[in-house]
C-alpha cells in the first residue's frame, strides 16, 4: 500500500500548510459573526479526523492504537458538532459539568489512549523516566489550577465540572511532559511527537483561556487556541515521520537523566500543603484538588514502586546468577561446582546417595587458536565446548567451569566407563570460528567414591586430576613418536 506522505518526503509542507491553515482559521474567525463562527469552528475539528483516516486508508498509519486515536477525535468532532456552542459561547472552560463536559472529556481520554498505545514502543525502555514525568506534570497541575483557574471560576462552575476539568488539566500536563521525554529521545520521529505537544499544550491553553476569559472578555481567544490543538494534530498525522513513533528507527536519540527524587517528592507535597493551606484559610477555591490529584498520582506512585521492586528483583536474580555461574559460558563456576561436591560427599557418609562421580575435563591445542585467532575466538571455543559438554551430561549433572579451558562434571550416582570417551568425541568435532574451521581435543580423567566412604574433597578431585593428566601424557605420546 502506498504511504502518503512518503516517510522520505520533507516536512517543510506540513508546517507551511499548519501556518497557513492557522492564519486563515484565526482570520476568518475573528472577523466572522456569531452564526459563522460556529461553522468555521465545526470545519476545523473535522481536520485532524480527515487527515487521520487518510493516514489510515493510505497506510502511512497503521495499527490499532491509531484508529483508537482517531475514534478518539471522531467523538470529539461529533460532541462539537451536537454542542456546537460550546467553545463559540463560551462554555469550554467554565467547568460548568455538563454533559458536554463529559462527552469532551471521554473523548480526549479515548484519544489519549490511542496515543499512548501508539507511543509505548518508544518509551518501554524508559519506563521508569516516563512515570516520573507522568506523575510530576499531575502534581503540577494542582497548583496552577488552585493559584490560577480555581480563583477565576464563574458561580456556574459545579463541583463535578470542577472535577472533570482539573482531571482533564492533570492528564495534559502528565501528556506533555511524557511526549517531551519521548521527544528528547526519539530523534526520528521528533517532528510529530512536536505537533503532539503543540496539541496537547494549545488545549491545556484552551482551558486557561477560557477560564481567564469567562468573567470578561471574549470567546474568541479560546477559540483560536482550541483551534490550533486542532490543526497541530492535524499535522502530526500526515507528517512524514509519523510511521515512525510506531516503528522506531533504532535511533534513541540522547540519553534522558531521571528526574531528581527532590523534585518528585517537592512535586507530591505540593497538592497536600495546597489543601491544608486553603482549609486553614477556610477557603473552598482548591477543595477538588486533593482529591482529584490523589486518585490521578497515587496509581503512578504504585506503578514507580512496582517498577523499583521489579528492577530491584532482577538485580538481586543477576547478582545471584552470577554468584554461582561462570560469566563467559553460562555454566556453574569454581564456588558453586565445589559446593555441590560437598553436598554430595556429605549425603554419600549419611549414606544417603550411593556414589558420586566426577570427571575433570583439559582442552588440549586450546592454547594456539588462542595465539593464531585472538581472545574472542577462544572465548566462542569455549562457549562451544561448554554448550557440547551441558549436552553430553545428564539432566541432574553439575557441569561447571573451574577457570581457563578447565571444566568438571558432577554425577551424584555412578557413571559409564565411556562417559569421558562420548564427552571427548562431541568436544573434538570441529568448531566454526570467524569463518574458519578449528578443533580442540580433551583430555578427561574419571574418579568416584561409594556410600558409606569418607572422602574429601581434594583427594576425590585429586584422583580425577591424576587420571585426567594420565590421559594427557598418553596423547603426548600419541603424538610424539620419541616419547614412546
Amino acid at each position: 500500500m502506498t504511504r502518503w506522505p512518503r516517510a522520505t518526503a520533507p516536512a517543510w509542507p506540513v508546517h507551511a500548510g499548519v501556518l497557513a491553515a492557522t492564519v486563515l482559521a484565526a482570520t476568518s474567525y475573528a472577523l466572522a459573526g456569531p452564526h459563522l463562527r460556529v461553522v468555521i469552528f465545526a470545519m476545523v475539528t473535522l481536520v485532524p479526523v480527515v487527515t487521520f483516516a487518510g493516514a489510515l486508508a493510505t497506510g502511512h498509519l497503521r495499527g490499532r492504537p491509531w484508529i483508537i486515536a482517531t475514534a478518539g477525535l471522531v467523538l470529539l468532532a461529533g460532541c462539537m458538532a451536537f454542542w456546537s456552542d460550546w467553545v463559540p459561547g463560551h462554555h469550554f472552560g467554565r467547568a460548568e459539568g455538563r454533559a458536554a463536559d463529559f462527552g469532551i472529556a471521554s473523548a480526549h481520554l479515548l484519544f489519549l489512549v490511542g496515543t499512548a498505545a501508539a507511543l509505548r514502543r518508544r518509551g518501554i525502555g524508559d519506563l521508569a523516566g516516563l512515570l516520573d514525568a507522568a506523575l510530576f506534570g499531575v502534581c503540577v497541575a494542582g497548583p496552577a489550577w488552585a493559584w490560577l483557574i480555581a480563583p477565576r471560576l464563574t458561580p456556574t462552575a459545579t463541583t463535578v465540572g470542577e472535577m472533570l476539568a482539573l482531571s482533564d488539566i492533570a492528564i495534559l500536563a502528565a501528556l506533555i511532559s511524557c511526549l517531551t521525554r519521548i521527544g528528547r529521545r526519539a530523534a526520528g520521529a521528533r517532528g510529530p511527537i512536536g505537533y503532539l505537544v503543540l496539541c496537547s499544550v494549545a488545549t491545556l491553553g484552551g482551558h486557561i483561556a477560557g477560564t481567564l476569559t469567562a468573567r470578561h472578555g471574549s470567546s474568541a481567544w479560546t477559540a483560536i487556541i482550541t483551534m490550533v490543538a486542532y490543526l497541530t494534530i492535524a499535522a502530526a498525522a500526515v507528517h512524514p515521520a509519523a510511521p515512525r513513533i510506531t516503528d522506531p528507527d533504532g535511533s534513541a536519540g540522547q540519553p534522558s537523566t531521571q528526574l531528581p527524587l527532590l523534585w518528585i517528592g517537592a512535586a507530591l507535597c505540593a497538592n497536600p500543603l495546597i489543601a491544608m493551606i486553603q482549609g486553614l484559610r477556610g477557603d473552598d477555591v482548591a477543595s477538588v484538588v486533593l482529591p482529584v490529584c490523589s486518585m490521578l498520582a497515587v496509581p503512578l506512585v504504585l506503578l514507580r514502586l512496582w517498577q523499583m521492586s521489579q528492577l530491584r528483583r532482577r538485580a538481586e536474580a543477576t547478582l545471584a546468577h552470577h554468584a554461582l555461574h561462570d560469566e563467559l559460558t553460562g555454566l556453574r563456576n569454581r564456588r558453586h561446582v565445589v559446593a555441590e561436591i560437598d553436598r554430595a560427599l556429605a549425603d554419600l557418609e549419611r549414606c544417603t546417595l550411593d556414589e558420586v562421580t566426577v570427571i575433570l575435563l583439559d582442552l588440549d591445542g586450546f592454547k594456539p587458536i588462542n595465539d593464531r585467532f585472538g581472545h574472542q575466538a577462544g572465548d566462542a571455543v569455549l562457549r562451544a565446548v561448554a554448550a557440547r559438554l551441558t549436552g553430553a551430561a545428564g539432566p541432574d549433572d553439575v557441569v561447571g567451569r573451574l577457570g581457563g579451558d578447565e571444566f568438571l562434571v558432577l554425577r551424584r550416582g555412578p557413571a559409564p566407563d565411556d562417559l569421558p570417551r562420548l564427552m571427548t568425541s562431541l568436544v573434538g568435532h570441529p568448531i566454526e570460528v570467524g569463518g574458519a574451521r578449528v578443533q580442540v581435543g580433551v583430555s578427561a580423567g574419571m574418579a568416584g567414591a561409594l556410600r558409606g566412604e569418607t572422602i574429601d574433597r581434594d583427594i576425590l578431585i585429586g584422583r580425577a586430576d591424576a587420571a585426567m593428566y594420565a590421559e594427557k601424557a598418553a596423547h603426548r605420546r600419541e603424538r610424539d613418536p620419541v616419547l614412546r
